[in-house]
């Protein structure tokens, strides 16, 4: 049996790397590093490189509808796998699919409500918005807002949700999926800090919602495998056990 088949192995797995990660992403978040790393790129004029060809033209605007298509595909993957896909049962496929658009909706829907402005809308940037900390809820930082999390990178780590899937009879799948989850995520999102359009922690805060969406539809995926599977394997009563109770059913 694999680690993951152990009683209760999928949820302290999930809940030590989810609370882990959420430690160091916070402690990232405490140190200050967001603004120093944006000045590596931006100045008083903007930020040089953002409307470069290949930040932002093969990086962003020529893929922006990727992760939409390869949904798509999951979704199509479903009844009809195809490669590694072939080797997942069916509610496995169903939670890459369920996992993968949960987390581009999840991302997208924070976005819509998040009032922190982007690097270059700051004033040191030459915009027109002061600093406010993505923690200040519902503090105005005088910008357009809707900066947080970095939307774009979750066209590489929605897709953590692979891991999840596979990881419970093919591991080495499973890392190799994590593995390009995590570098597509973190060149998609490297792009867009380089252009002045998010920070570092709106990055790292998107990788963790993407886990974290994965990990508790994993959760819930396993669990309902394993009831089906003990519903399967309860013993059936035997005819003869059955026989006495009917015969006393008839003489009543």
């Amino acid at each position: 049996m694999t680690r993951s088949g152990r009683p209760g192995a999928p949820a302290r797995f999930f809940l030590f790397w989810c609370l882990g990660s959420l430690l160091l992403l916070m402690a990232w978040d405490y140190s200050g590093l967001d603004r120093a790393m944006a000045h590596w790129f931006g100045a008083a004029s903007g930020f040089a490189l953002e409307s470069h060809w290949l930040w932002r033209g093969v990086l962003h605007d020529d893929i922006r509808f990727l992760p939409w298509l390869l949904e798509l595909g999951l979704l199509v993957a479903m009844i009809r796998p195809f490669g590694a896909l072939q080797q997942l049962q069916t509610l496995r496929r169903a939670q890459l699919a369920l996992t993968t658009l949960v987390a581009l909706l999840l991302v997208s829907n924070i976005k819509l409500h998040s009032l922190s402005s982007c690097p270059w809308d700051l004033q040191e940037f030459g915009g027109m918005a002061t600093y406010v900390s993505h923690w200040a809820w519902g503090v105005r930082d005088g910008g357009g807002g809707g900066c947080f999390p970095a939307g774009h990178a979750s066209a590489g780590f929605a897709f953590l949700g692979g891991f999840f899937a596979f990881r419970h009879g093919l591991p080495q799948t499973a890392r190799r999926w994590l593995a390009g989850a995590l570098l597509a995520g973190l060149l998609l999102g490297l792009a867009q800090q380089v252009r002045g359009a998010h920070y570092m922690s709106h990055t790292l805060w998107t990788a963790w919602f993407c886990w974290a969406a994965a990990g508790l539809v994993d959760l819930g995926v396993s669990q309902l495998i394993a009831r089906k599977r003990a519903r399967a394997t309860a013993p059936v009563p035997a005819r003869a056990e059955l026989t006495p109770s009917l015969q006393s059913e008839s003489r009543g």
